[in-house]
């Protein structure tokens, strides 16, 4: 592995204690008895299947989930894109973040991890209760066709190709950079969302350029931030450790 710009003690500098402020009243929350029934629709899609999920993010570092197997796999026509406008979890509404959906075109390197066969219904929608609070965003649940070591098969993938007002598409790193920065929310900071991401992708092999060049981004615009503060946390002689 590569050493990253992007360093857990830099990352801590953006840490702020920010209290949870609630769902966005403009969203439309999912019942309890709504995601029962995408669960057991997305089940009855799968058709009798094993059931495999494409891991991208934070699925890759923080499933949630037990796992009967992991690969390597590949989405292609697809890729990682910091588009998901966000005021709550990873950002606030005075700070607002951006986390990762998928977006059309390229490919996207990632892991599909297989869960275990009994109670599936269930294992789904606490994926559902997870990465998906509101009927707006239900399309963006969707099965991809993957590329794994293998061979090829079908995966469950989250935010993929979401549209409406809170996807923010094909902004420049460097603007996306200051964001991330800056953003944090209950849940942690978009840096530390970032530096998770890259450094366990790297852990499976996976060099996402963009993304690579995005740590190092946010690692200078943290530096420019907060000064002298990170001047300690990169070291005495003034390099990321």
């Amino acid at each position: 592995m590569r050493e990253m710009s992007l360093t857990p003690d830099l990352v801590a500098l953006c840490h702020r204690d920010i209290v949870d402020p609630g769902p966005d009243g403009r969203w439309t929350a999912i019942s309890d008895e709504g995601y029962g029934e995408l669960a057991e629709r997305l089940e009855r899609e799968n058709l009798g299947q094993p059931l495999w999920v494409f891991a991208y993010g934070s699925l890759i570092w923080k499933p949630e989930f037990e796992a009967i197997d992991r690969q390597r796999a590949t989405a292609f026509g697809w890729h990682r894109s910091f588009c998901l406008h966000i005021n709550r979890w990873r950002g606030s509404r005075e700070q607002p973040g951006l986390m990762m959906a998928l977006e059309r075109g390229g490919r996207c390197d990632g892991v599909i991890y297989r869960l275990p066969d009994g109670d599936r219904v269930g294992q789904i929608e606490r994926m559902l209760r997870r990465e998906v609070s509101s009927f707006e965003n239900i399309d963006a649940v969707r099965w991809l066709p993957v590329k794994s070591e293998s061979g090829p098969c079908r995966a469950l993938g989250f935010w993929v190709g979401a549209t409406g007002e809170r996807i923010l598409s094909r902004r420049p790193l460097d603007e996306v950079a200051g964001i991330l920065a800056r953003a944090c929310g209950h849940f942690g900071s978009c840096a530390e969302y970032l530096y998770n991401t890259v450094s366990h992708l790297e852990d499976f092999g996976i060099r996402d350029r963009n993304l690579w060049r995005l740590q190092q981004l946010v690692a200078d615009e943290i530096r420019s931030i907060h000064g002298s503060a990170a001047h300690r946390a990169d070291g005495p002689c003034g390099c990321a450790r």
